[in-house]
């Protein structure tokens, strides 16, 4: 009887074990709420929402920084061209006192001078990168010349092929500042 007595005690103290544990197990998940699957798909979809606009925003601020870039090596490239379009007329200008004829030594040493100047002016022009635009006996290439004049061509002169320059073109590494003024014949 003993035993059996024994057995009844394990069965209630089994029972009062499991009733506990049933207990804390509520207990545990009670204030935990388990989200149902619709709230971790709109979760889900709120992130990769916020992945794409992050993305896009990460490429439209390196596109900015390229365009910049872009921007400030252009404004270097051509920093001189205002200064050089400026400067053009004084160059004419002191070609057109080259082309007069020195009659005595003043005149002389006076146009020797005017050749120092025109000569340091090109040597400056050159190296900020302007050019002069190759023009006589030349094809005619409205993108660097401005034909004022045409004559017949002949023997000498082919069609569309520079005869005169009028006015002498120049450019800014690839960018037309003054296009030479031309005769060409046709």
């Amino acid at each position: 009887m003993v035993a059996k007595k024994e057995t009844q005690d394990e069965t209630k103290e089994k029972q009062e074990m499991q009733e506990e544990l049933e207990e804390l197990e509520a207990t545990e998940t009670e204030g935990i709420d388990i989200p149902e699957v619709s709230e971790v798909e709109e979760l889900t979809s709120k992130f990769s929402e916020m992945e794409d606009k992050f993305l896009r925003a990460r490429a439209e601020i390196a596109n900015m920084s390229n365009r910049n870039k872009n921007e400030r090596e252009q404004l270097i490239r051509y920093r001189s061209q205002d200064l050089g379009k400026k400067l053009l007329p004084a160059i004419d200008n002191l070609e057109r006192a080259l082309a007069t004829e020195a009659t005595d030594e003043q005149a002389a040493s006076l146009k020797k001078g005017v050749e120092m100047v025109l000569e340091s002016l090109t040597v400056a022009l050159k190296e900020e990168g302007i050019t002069e635009i190759k023009a006589e006996g030349e094809t005619f290439d409205p993108n660097l010349h401005q034909a004022v004049q045409t004559v017949a061509a002949d023997d000498d002169h082919k069609a569309e092929t520079i005869v005169n320059v009028l006015q002498k073109g120049y450019q800014l590494h690839d960018r037309v500042l003054r296009p030479a003024m031309v005769i060409v014949a046709q």
